[in-house]
């Protein structure tokens, strides 16, 4: 086990004193006084509306902050500038490069006997373009991959597949699954454009829209996202006899970008260059506001760090807050901050994201190997009262953490209830109205116990660099 310098310290007082010595290779624990401070954190933080006004500030002031947009600029900005109206130590961006892509305008209608409009969304990476041609419907992506090469050839592919509502959101890796690979499946089979059901669990007239991926060597096609409404009015139609939709879409990749993860840390008393990782992603979709995704993750973050900077004394290790970049168009900013700090994933003692939302959280659990189960649980009980249960073995790292758990970050899960997440998740109904204050303020409660405790910790909770596969040449 590697023993922090703070620890070091604490052995030898403790040992000068004649109690009992903290060796190498003992178990992490957590020391009581600091337990009893969580406590009263917790309660601090259950009253504190901090977080949701940090959130009311962004989806106001900022907006809709789609990746490379001209907000992206001024959501840096003010991410910066909040971070320093907090009072963090220390405030400063790392940059993030990647394509850009576009959304200028977008529409739908049915052709013909039935002439009427559909709402749509184009799926983020879909090309320009307009198609008008007969559409022929499948149950599921299975059933569209199985079509045979050409049988499409001239049509429209429709993928009606109804995504499951989970408090997990497990239903969303099929939901999602039909938009990342359901155009490549069109393209194979010749299609010239491709429409899905939203991945969502509304019955509203708001599509969801989201990042798509076209297979190398195929040429992209115009692709986009029913509302569920509309979806089911095609498939009405289509039961009737042929249809014929006409689908415009303007919008495209145009160059690139370098936009910023803005970071904030509320520094250690005693280890200052050990640090406890918090945050959400700061851009979002451009149809709403991105208060769910992720201003909830962005706001609450930042509030549970301020609390615990007013800590006195503070907890011996750094609180770190990462307002990510570009997450919902594959993970840029998660990326760039792995690859930039690579070396140092052991100074990272454990790490926690939010982006599912601001449901309250319901289960925690982390990737603490045996000598930290310990720790592990004593950061469960004091999550306890917050209505938080500990599911050890359950959960996984944050969407922007993969990349740096894969080289060895240890990781915490504070799961969020998501049984309405995917209602609103991508689509105009992503507003600040839809939060209920009281439990965004459990959410930072629970940040706050969580990032206090793993920063007083006699001991570490697992984070070492792995090796990495090297690339073939």
């Amino acid at each position: 086990m590697r023993v922090p310098p703070f620890a070091t310290i604490a052995v030898l007082l403790t040992a000068a004193l004649g109690g009992p010595v903290l060796a190498a290779g003992r178990e992490t624990r957590i020391p009581e006084p600091a337990l009893a401070t969580a406590a009263q954190l917790r309660e601090k933080a259950l009253a504190s509306d901090l977080g949701y006004r940090i959130v009311e500030s962004l989806t106001t002031e900022v907006g809709p902050r789609l990746a490379g947009s001209e907000a992206d600029a001024r959501a840096v900005a003010w991410a910066v500038a909040k971070f320093k109206e907090l009072g963090f130590d220390k405030v400063w961006t790392e940059p993030v490069t990647f394509p850009k892509w576009e959304r200028r305008s977008e529409s739908a209608r049915v052709v013909g006997a039935h002439a009427q409009p559909l709402a749509v969304t184009a799926l983020g990476g879909s090309p320009a373009g307009t198609v008008e041609a007969e559409v022929v419907r499948f149950p599921d992506l299975a059933a569209l991959e199985a079509a045979a090469p050409g049988s499409l050839a001239g049509k429209i592919a429709f993928v009606d597949y109804r995504m499951e509502r989970a408090r997990d959101g497990s239903g969303y890796g099929p939901g999602g699954r039909v938009r990342s690979r359901g155009p490549s499946a069109a393209i194979r089979a010749g299609a010239a454009a491709y429409l899905m059901r939203s991945a969502g669990t509304d019955s509203h007239r708001m599509p969801h829209t989201g990042i798509t991926r076209f297979d190398e060597g195929l040429t992209p096609i115009p692709s986009a996202a029913l509302a569920a409404p509309d979806a089911d009015q095609l498939a009405r139609l289509l039961a009737r006899g042929p249809v014929k939709v006409r689908l415009a879409l303007d919008c495209g990749w145009d160059g690139s970008y370098t936009s910023q993860n803005v970071i904030g840390e509320i520094r250690g008393s005693q280890a200052p260059d050990e640090v406890v990782l918090i945050g959400g992603h700061l851009d979002s979709w451009d149809l709403g506001t991105g208060a769910i995704d992720d201003g909830a993750g962005v706001g609450l973050t930042m509030a549970a760090a301020k609390l615990i900077g007013e800590i006195k004394p503070r907890p011996a290790r750094t609180i770190r807050v990462i307002a990510f970049a570009n997450e919902e168009q594959g993970l840029h900013g998660g990326k760039a901050y792995a690859a930039r700090h690579a070396a140092d994933v052991a100074k990272h003692q454990i790490a926690a994201e939010s982006d599912f939302g601001a449901g309250r959280i319901y289960a925690f659990s982390t990737s603490a190997p045996e000598h930290a189960k310990a720790a592990e649980a004593q950061i469960a009980q004091a999550l306890a009262p917050l209505g938080i249960e500990h599911r050890p073995g359950k959960g996984g790292p944050g969407p922007d953490l993969g990349p740096f758990a894969q080289q060895g970050l240890a990781w915490a899960w504070l799961a969020q209830d998501g049984t309405d997440y995917f209602d609103l998740h991508h689509t105009p109904d992503d507003t600040l109205d839809k939060i209920d204050p009281r439990a965004l303020a459990q959410n930072v409660a629970a940040y706050a116990v969580f990032a206090y405790l793993a920063a007083s910790a006699e001991g570490d909770f697992g984070s070492t660099a792995r090796p990495q596969p090297q690339a073939q040449e």
